[in-house]
């Protein structure tokens, strides 16, 4: 039996009327935030800090937005949240360009850099010099000052506490998978692989590209916060939500940026969770096994209707995107993936007529 959430009543219950509110709300918000965090971007004083900077926000806008979402289930809250949510996201798409485009292969490197997310949910921890180890150092406060804004709105979610562990913990993993991934070509999968081997007796429904895959994901994290504005929210109610999200709708939404990227990944010789599957046959049926697996958590949790439009909206988004068509594997995946949800199909043709047009 679901537990209830004072949230239940204001999460939109419908496609039409999610879409509503990320168009008058959310959209607009959320790019007046990263609007000011470009001009404080532009102030960095080292050139290649303040590249980065500039191109996680240029080129991976959509992640805030597609984040942002989350406000859109407690619009009361959205001056916290929203805010929260931009800078978390921004952090992360900065770190990783500093990581993935680093002449750096050192891990102690990347995983300092990383402590930046962790000291950010981690409103008790002594900050440091997260550039340390690298040769560029001067970014004019700019990292602090989202790890500071982060905290700021943490400081006004009132039942934060229950949370806080769930969230360290999905940092903590996300941090892991970054410093992984961005080692050594010749050292990175042998790392993966001892990694999932300290956490496999935990997830034994999951091979150990799907775990990889899902620690990637920010949504459990944003989730979280969204819970975290109910002042009513319970510790049971965050163990509730960690369970589900993690590893079901944050596997889901991984794969399915890799599902998407695997020519253009082909072409870069860039690390792809989907090329580990024996053929297309085993990838498509891993593939349902995790639609169907996220719409079952989906469906478990309070106010599940919002989450189930989340997990529609998530395979809805990366199927409709224009890199599909070039791939005939992949479009015979979508079409699978597609099967089975008037939602996923309500949102695709939203996301092919409306909001894409509009980006």
């Amino acid at each position: 039996m679901k537990s209830q959430s004072l949230l239940e009543g204001k999460a939109p219950r419908g496609p039409f009327t999610l879409m509503k509110r990320v168009y008058k709300y959310i959209l607009p918000e959320v790019r007046a935030e990263l609007a000011r965090w470009k001009i404080r971007a532009n102030e960095i004083p080292d050139p290649e800090l303040r590249k980065q900077a500039l191109d996680s926000m240029n080129t991976k806008q959509f992640h805030c937005e597609g984040g942002g979402v989350y406000a859109a289930a407690n619009l009361e809250q959205r001056h916290v949240l929203i805010p929260l949510i931009v800078a978390l996201q921004t952090i992360s798409d900065y770190l990783d360009n500093l990581c993935d485009r680093s002449t750096s292969l050192d891990p102690n490197d990347f995983r300092l850099l990383h402590q930046s997310m962790l000291d950010a949910v981690t409103p008790e921890a002594q900050t440091v010099n997260y550039y340390e180890l690298r040769d560029e150092q001067e970014d004019g406060g700019y990292l602090a000052a989202l790890v500071a804004q982060c905290r700021s709105s943490i400081a006004a979610l009132p039942s934060y506490r229950h949370v806080q562990k769930h969230v360290i913990e999905l940092v903590q993993l996300y941090a892991d998978l970054q410093v992984y991934k961005h080692i050594a070509h010749s050292q990175r999968e042998r790392e993966l692989l001892d990694w999932w081997d300290r956490h496999s007796s935990r997830y034994p429904q999951l091979r150990w590209n799907e775990f990889a895959a899902a620690t990637g994901s920010t949504l459990g994290m944003f989730m979280l916060f969204l819970a975290a504005s109910d002042r009513e929210l319970g510790a049971n109610q965050a163990d509730e939500i960690r369970d589900h999200y993690f590893p079901s709708i944050c596997g889901l939404h991984i794969l399915l940026d890799y599902l998407i990227d695997q020519a253009e990944d082909r072409i870069g010789g860039d690390l792809n969770f989907c090329s580990y599957y024996e053929d297309q046959s085993a990838l498509n049926d891993r593939m349902g096994q995790m639609v169907r697996a996220a719409r079952e958590s989906a469906d478990k949790l309070p106010f599940g209707h919002f989450h189930r439009m989340i997990v529609e909206g998530l395979v809805a988004l990366y199927l409709s995107d224009p890199k599909v068509r070039d791939q005939r594997d992949v479009r015979r995946t979508a079409k699978l993936l597609m099967k089975g949800s008037p939602w996923t199909r309500v949102f695709f043709w939203l996301n092919s007529h409306w909001i894409r047009k509009a980006m």
